[in-house]
């Protein structure tokens, strides 16, 4: 890296309404430390008190599921119930003292969800067609059309949840890494022969629904 692009990586930026001081932000990275009903414990507030300490910084959180039908992994963290809020809102809290500023990922598992999990909460293992993750392994259920809907206005209240009541700065959609929304966009597990398959376009759809949504919540 050149001195002149290092020296930009330490220059103000505007993000929307926020001024960051810098342009080195903290991408998500799992933590496997909530309990057991998917609530933060204070430990996530030293986590990322620590690495806010330098005045108008940016951190993106974990991945946190949705709902509890988005997730299938144990210790994630949760933005649906007014305890998971109430424990976001000490780590926010934490970080704006610190004058920088925090995103939350919202994050669909699908397929890639822990099935073993799933059936102990009696959720069901889905995903954009009934493929599984490896040969001989477990077939999720296709989602159907009215549930695709009732994602979209998870990710929204979700959104609303992390932003109006937890104090979030705003929030990521996670839509990468082979998890639900990705499952829309991959032809190789996307079979399906609706809007939401075939073309790129078609494909595309769900992330675009959910971010369109969430943009205008």
């Amino acid at each position: 890296m050149t001195t002149a692009a290092s020296n930009k990586l330490f220059t103000p930026l505007q993000l929307g309404d926020l001024v960051l001081s810098h342009r080195v932000v903290m991408a998500p990275l799992t933590r496997f430390r909530a309990d057991d009903n998917h609530v933060h414990t204070d430990l996530a507030v030293e986590y990322y008190a620590q690495r806010a300490e330098v005045p108008g910084t940016l951190l993106i959180t974990e991945a946190t599921f949705i709902s509890p039908e988005a997730g299938g992994f144990d210790h994630i963290p949760g933005v649906w119930s007014d305890e998971q809020i109430a424990a976001w809102k000490k780590v926010t809290d934490a970080v704006h003292e610190r004058r920088s500023y925090i995103y939350l990922q919202l994050w669909a598992l699908g397929r890639a969800a822990d099935p073993k999990v799933l059936a102990r909460e009696g959720l069901p293992y889905v995903s954009s067609s009934p493929t599984p993750m490896e040969e001989g392994g477990p077939v999720p259920r296709e989602l159907s059309k009215d549930e695709i809907k009732n994602y979209v206005d998870t990710y929204v209240k979700a959104a609303k949840n992390a932003v109006f009541k937890a104090g979030f700065d705003g929030v990521e959609i996670h839509s990468a890494n082979g998890y639900l929304l990705d499952q829309f966009l991959q032809d190789v597990c996307n079979k399906r022969t609706d809007e939401y398959g075939g073309s790129i376009e078609n494909r595309a759809r769900f992330t675009l629904e959910v971010a369109d949504a969430v943009t205008a919540a």
